[in-house]
């Protein structure tokens, strides 16, 4: 070999980042680079690139590569894939593992082994991954695996700009979080809300949902995009009932750790959305726009409670048996047509626990006098109302309400009884009362 070629190839094996090994037809090390010995500790000399290993190694090494690899627990991948490439001979081989070296540091590996008919010899080159590891591990916890991996090995990832895609948006909240924020230090508020979420986006990944954001306490999944999902309708309603179903998991850890019950709603919708990268070229975010996301978003809103609210464009795209409660009916702003919706209690083999118990009335002793006000969005109006509660659910989460101020359904109510707060949406209307659900309440307040 021309001597000024082979000082260019020692130079560049000495001084590249990557590790490479050179093995004969049985495993033996003929060559490793510094940083081949570095990764794996090699001692002895296996630095040597001459004619003479290009010829043949005129003394036979007993060290085979799996040799220098450390027999601990986690580098069985790494050292069944050098005995592998040996065997089987492939003509290349490819595989991502770990490795851990004497030491006990943990690395994350790309192994390539050439093997050459001709020579009888094995070219192993490994590049050392673990810091891009760490990167995208790091980026998947800031955002879901899904959208990770559109920005990282998608030609849109990174660019700014969105389509057209026909998805299922799923919005969920907890009823009366807010109040609890008040009662608890940012410390355990962040615990409880952690934990409720860790569950959540458990179940969500199972079903293959998108988490596009936390809001809060609440979290808006899309299913359907970034990856293509034929049944994202059933899947959005499987998970939303395994959702509430997970609210037992919940509250039981809370109650564990002095934390009160949890309750959540949920609503559905599916349509047309445009998805894609919203944003500068400072910052972007995978983002989700459209009708049937603000339509998530309002029927959730009217949702009480351990509640799925299932829009009918959803409810049409189901094939399967989809277990329904009720049929309502509103009326969205802006829309010029009352729109259908359902309550719903199952789809298919999965079904919400508890759905069919039937609501156990209550007479109060006396009714309960209370002053309340119509709330305007977030906002509550600074009108005040009287009225008196009657009747309450055995387990007050519905309430009768007398009045002589007419209300309609879906409305929502701020109530004071006393210097005591409560929030509902109204349900039923009659003549002079209506049936209310409790969405928030003090936690230590009983009517009985």
């Amino acid at each position: 070999m021309n001597q000024e070629l082979l000082d260019g190839i020692r130079y560049i094996m000495t001084n590249m980042e990557d590790a490479v090994c050179l093995t004969g037809i049985g495993g033996e090390l003929i060559y490793a680079n510094p940083a081949a010995k570095k990764l794996f500790g090699i001692s002895g000399d296996f630095e040597g690139l001459s004619e003479e290993y290009e010829e043949g190694p005129s003394v036979e090494h007993s060290a085979r590569i799996w040799d220098a690899i450390p027999f601990v627990e986690g580098n069985d991948a790494l050292i069944q894939l050098f005995i592998d490439g040996v065997m089987e001979k492939k003509e290349s081989l490819h595989s991502m593992v770990q490795y851990v070296n004497n030491e006990g540091a943990l690395f994350h590996l790309h192994v390539t082994l050439t093997a050459s008919e001709d020579s009888g010899r094995i070219l192993i080159v490994i590049h050392d991954i673990t810091e891009l590891t760490k990167v995208s591990s790091a980026f998947r916890r800031y955002t879901s695996p899904e959208i990770a991996d559109y920005v990282l090995t998608t030609p849109e990832g990174e660019k700014q700009g969105g389509t057209t895609r026909e998805v299922s948006i799923l919005m969920s909240d907890l009823r009366g979080f807010t109040a609890l924020s008040t009662r608890f230090s940012p410390d355990s508020l962040i615990l409880m809300l952690n934990h409720y979420l860790e569950i959540m986006t458990e179940t969500i990944n199972r079903f293959h949902g998108t988490v596009i954001e936390f809001l809060g306490d609440g979290i808006f999944v899309t299913f359907g995009a970034p990856n293509d999902m034929p049944d994202h309708a059933e899947a959005a309603v499987s998970c939303a009932v395994e959702m509430q179903n997970a609210m037992a998991r919940v509250n039981e850890w809370n109650r564990d750790h002095g934390f009160p019950d949890l309750e959540m709603g949920i609503a559905i919708s599916s349509g047309p959305a445009v998805v894609g990268n919203i944003g500068s070229d400072q910052k972007m975010k995978y983002g989700c726009m459209g009708e049937s996301v603000n339509l998530a978003g309002r029927l959730q809103s009217l949702c009480l409670g351990r509640e799925i609210f299932v829009a009918e464009s959803t409810r049409r795209l189901i094939s399967g048996r989809l277990d329904i409660l009720e049929e309502k009916t509103f009326m969205p702003k802006g829309a010029r047509e009352t729109m259908k919706y359902y309550r719903v209690a199952g789809i298919g083999d999965y079904l919400l626990q508890g759905a069919d118990e039937e609501i156990t009335w209550r007479s109060l002793p006396a009714p309960v006098d209370v002053l309340f006000f119509v709330l305007d969005g977030k906002a509550v109006e600074s009108e005040s109302h009287p009225g008196r509660l009657t009747e309450v659910s055995q387990d007050e989460r519905f309430a009768v309400l007398a009045s002589e101020v007419p209300l309609q359904p879906l409305q929502h109510l701020m109530l004071r009884v006393g210097s005591l707060e409560f929030y509902a949406n109204v349900l039923q209307c009659g003549s002079v009362s209506c049936r209310i659900g409790f969405t928030a309440r003090p936690e230590d307040f009983s009517f009985f």
